[in-house]
C-alpha cells in the first residue's frame, strides 16, 4: 500500500483523513465515556445521515445545489441535533438519558423519509453509510484537518473545565465553570467531528472509533491523561493498520478498522487478566 500511496490521490486522502479522524475521535470519546453518552455519536451520525440525504435530494431536485458538498449539509443537521439534545436534557433533568433515544429515534426516521424521497440508496449514500476509500476528496481531508485543529484547540483551552464537567457537574458549577457554555461547544465539536469521520468509516461505525479506543485504554491508564493519551494511540493503530488491512485484503476499510479497534480491546482485556492472574 505504501507505493500506492504514493501513486493514487484518492489512497492518500483516505488516509490522512484517517489518521485525522483516529485523532479527534477517540480524543472526546474520552471525555463521552467518563460522562455516560456513549449513545451520543450513534444519535448524531443518524441526524448527519439525514442532513447527507437531504443534500443529495436537494442536488436532484435544485439544478443550483447539484455541486455542493452533501457533508456539509449534513454537519449542519448533525450540529442542530446537538443542540436539541442538550435542550432535552435539560428539559428532562431528572432522566437525561432520555435525549440520546429521541434524537437517534428522529434521525433515523428523517434518514427513511428523506432517502425514500430520493428514490432510494444510491452509490453516495451507500458511501456514507459504510465508509469508502475511493469517496474521500482533498476537501474531505481538508474539513477533517479544520475539524481536527478546533478540536484539539478547544480541548486544550478547557480541558480543566470538561474534566470538572465529566466527574464532578455540581462542583464545577459551585467553582464557577460556565457549564452551559461548556457544554455547547463540547457537543457542537462532537457533531463536527463525528460529520467528519462519515467519509472514511461510515454512519453506521462512527460511534466505534469513539468508544472502542477508550473502552481499551480506561482498562491500563492510570490517569485520566493517561486514558487519553491511550484513546488515541489505540485510535490511529487501529485506522492505519485497518487501512492496510482493507488494502492488501480488499475489504471494506470502515469494517476493517473497527474490527481492528475490537482486536486490540480483546488483546489488552487479555493482557490485563493475564497480569491479574500473575499478580495472584
Amino acid at each position: 500500500m505504501w507505493e500506492a500511496l504514493w501513486q493514487y490521490e484518492f489512497l492518500r486522502n483516505a488516509f490522512w483523513s484517517g489518521v485525522l479522524t483516529g485523532f479527534a475521535a477517540p480524543l472526546l470519546g474520552v471525555f463521552i465515556v467518563v460522562r455516560r453518552l456513549s449513545l451520543i455519536a450513534d444519535a448524531l451520525s443518524h441526524v448527519t445521515l439525514a442532513g447527507i440525504a437531504a443534500g443529495l435530494l436537494l442536488g436532484k431536485s435544485v439544478p443550483a445545489a447539484a455541486g455542493w458538498n452533501p457533508l456539509y449539509i449534513g454537519m449542519g443537521f448533525s450540529v442542530i441535533g446537538s443542540l436539541f439534545i442538550e435542550k432535552l436534557r435539560a428539559v428532562y433533568r431528572h432522566y437525561e438519558e432520555l435525549a440520546i433515544p429521541i434524537i437517534l429515534s428522529a434521525g433515523i426516521g428523517l434518514s427513511v423519509i428523506l432517502i425514500s424521497a430520493a428514490n432510494g440508496f444510491t452509490t453516495d449514500l451507500f458511501s456514507y453509510l459504510f465508509g469508502s476509500v475511493s469517496a474521500v476528496s482533498r476537501s474531505d481531508v481538508g474539513t477533517a484537518l479544520g475539524v481536527t485543529i478546533v478540536a484539539v484547540a478547544v480541548i486544550f483551552a478547557f480541558y480543566k473545565e470538561l474534566f470538572l464537567l465529566s466527574f464532578d457537574e455540581e462542583y464545577a458549577r459551585v467553582s464557577g465553570v460556565r457549564a452551559k457554555l461548556i457544554h455547547f461547544l463540547f457537543i457542537v465539536l462532537v457533531a463536527l467531528v463525528i460529520a467528519a469521520s462519515m467519509r472514511i468509516v461510515g454512519v453506521l461505525l462512527v460511534s466505534s472509533l469513539m468508544t472502542l479506543p477508550v473502552a481499551a485504554s480506561i482498562r491500563i491508564a492510570k490517569s485520566f491523561k493517561q486514558a487519553i493519551a491511550y484513546s488515541v494511540f489505540f485510535g490511529e493503530l487501529s485506522v492505519i493498520v485497518g487501512l492496510l488491512a482493507a488494502y492488501e485484503l480488499d475489504w471494506a476499510p470502515g469494517g476493517t478498522i473497527v474490527m481492528m479497534a475490537v482486536a486490540i480491546l480483546l488483546l489488552v482485556l487479555g493482557w490485563k487478566k493475564w497480569r491479574r492472574g500473575r499478580s495472584r
